[in-house]
Formats: structure tokens, C-alpha cells, sequence
């Protein structure tokens, strides 16, 4: 884990990249950030999360981090033993952390629930929708600090990482940490909201071909995927979100329901 910092006195902000190690647009983002430093009111830590798998190009080395904390200084895994580690460098911080997914190719936002933090910060940034996992996931950093995680794009792509460089200057400015060169992105209101609630399983051993589109809503007796040479139909109306024929190795996505706007 490489930390460094812009700013003098004890950080209370935190900006994270690279979580899991194929995805390297937050750690590119926090290279290019560094190299070229806005003044800052705050300081600021930057955090390269998982740099063993970043220089591997794999998601993780033995278990995924971003499902294991608060970790275990005294595991026998490493992200299980990184996951402590990360988690008491930024338990004081409000902290932007970030990602890539194979399923939607603009920025969305990942919050615990729409609170107080999810309402300051997330209508500041250059994101079209914001997901509630309201704890559905188990073990991520959304459910132990003040985080908000971004989707940035497409994994590996150049324009996830541009993206990401925009959205950690918003977050710096949504937060004070940087106030001259930069402008602000107010969208009060416009942001549409997404709860998940359940998981769509996937058998690792079958083939799959996903027919709807993330965050656009699916009929009942709508055909959502075809597995193998089986077509399936959705029982209810629901919301994809995060979505994908690759991806995840044992679902798909997430169904999820449209709850509101931010």
C-alpha cells in the first residue's frame, strides 16, 4: 500500500485507488493528480491500494479485498491483512474511493445509504446515477467509513482514468480541499437513485449473454440473459446494475429498485 499527501497536518480526507488491481484508473488518476498538485486548504491522503495486484493486472492475489473487511492484522491472506491496514489509514477520513466495471462505461457513485455525506458530495460530481447497497454487500469499505465509491468506466480504459482525475478534483472541491481553477458541478435533484435488492446468480461453468441494459428498467416477461441456449424471462420489473456476461465470477449483477432522485 503506497500512501502519500498533499497538504500539511493530520489528513481528514482520503483519496483511494486501485482496490482491486485490474483496475488501474484510480491508481493512473492518483499518479497524474500527484505529478501536477493543485493547492490545497486541506491536506489530503492518496491512497494505491492493492499495489500487488495492480503490478500483477489481476483483481487479487489470494482473496478479494473490497469483501474482506475490516480485515485481520493476524490472517493468513494478504488483502484480508491489507484490508485492516487500509482501513485504519483513512477510519478518520471522508474518502473517495475508486473503480472500474465491465458492465457500464460512465461514472456512477456507490454509497451505504443516502445520507448526509451521499447529499454534500454526490450531486458535485460528474456521475449519472447513485446505487444504495443499504449493507446488501457484506465486508466492502462502503460499510465502515465515511467512503463514497465511484465507478469510473470501462476497466482499462484511458478514459476511465480521465475520468477518474475529474471526479477526484470534484471530490477535493465538494470538500473544501481545493477551492481556486476548479468548478464546481451542482446537480441537486437531477441524480436518479438505486437500491439494491438482490443478487442474480451465475454458475462460472455456463455460458451468458445479457440482453438489457444497466440502470434501464425490465418488464416482467422480458427476456433479461440467455444461459447456455436458454433464454430467461424476468419474473418482475427490476433495475440492472452492474451487470455483465464477465464480471463477477458467481452473479451477474444486482436487481434493484429505483427509490428516488439526490
Amino acid at each position: 500500500m503506497r500512501v502519500e499527501q498533499l497538504g500539511e497536518g493530520e489528513p481528514d480526507l482520503a483519496v483511494v485507488g486501485s482496490i482491486h488491481g485490474d483496475e488501474p484508473c484510480g491508481a493512473q488518476a492518483i499518479e497524474r493528480v500527484l505529478a501536477d498538485p493543485p493547492s490545497v486548504d486541506r491536506p489530503v491522503k492518496f491512497i494505491i491500494a492493492n499495489e500487488r495486484a495492480l503490478s500483477r493486472g489481476v483483481r487479487y492475489t489470494e482473496t478479494d479485498l473490497n469483501r474482506e473487511f475490516p480485515g485481520d492484522p493476524g490472517a493468513d491472506a494478504y488483502e484480508t491483512r491489507l484490508a485492516h491496514e487500509l482501513l485504519a489509514e483513512i477510519s478518520d477520513c471522508t474518502t473517495l474511493s475508486m473503480h472500474s466495471t465491465q458492465s457500464y462505461n460512465r461514472p456512477f457513485a456507490i454509497v451505504d445509504e443516502t445520507g448526509h455525506l451521499a447529499r454534500r458530495i454526490c450531486p458535485q460530481l460528474s456521475i449519472d446515477v447513485l446505487v444504495e447497497t443499504g449493507g446488501f454487500v457484506e465486508n466492502t469499505l462502503v460499510g465502515y467509513v465515511d467512503v463514497i465509491e465511484v465507478e469510473c468506466g470501462m476497466q482499462g480504459s484511458p478514459t476511465a482514468a480521465d475520468n477518474a482525475v475529474t471526479l477526484i478534483k470534484e471530490f477535493l472541491t465538494a470538500t473544501g480541499a481545493i477551492t481556486d481553477g476548479v468548478e464546481t458541478l451542482p446537480n441537486p435533484g437531477t441524480i436518479p437513485v438505486y437500491e439494491l435488492r438482490r443478487q442474480i446468480p451465475k454458475d462460472p461453468e455456463s455460458t451468458y449473454s445479457v440482453h438489457v441494459e444497466n440502470f434501464e428498467r425490465v418488464e416482467p416477461g422480458t427476456p433479461f440473459v440467455t444461459i447456455d441456449d436458454e433464454q430467461r424471462q424476468a419474473d418482475e420489473p427490476f433495475y440492472p446494475v452492474l451487470m455483465s456476461s464477465h464480471g463477477y465470477e458467481r452473479q451477474l449483477g444486482y436487481a434493484a429498485d429505483r427509490s428516488g432522485t439526490l
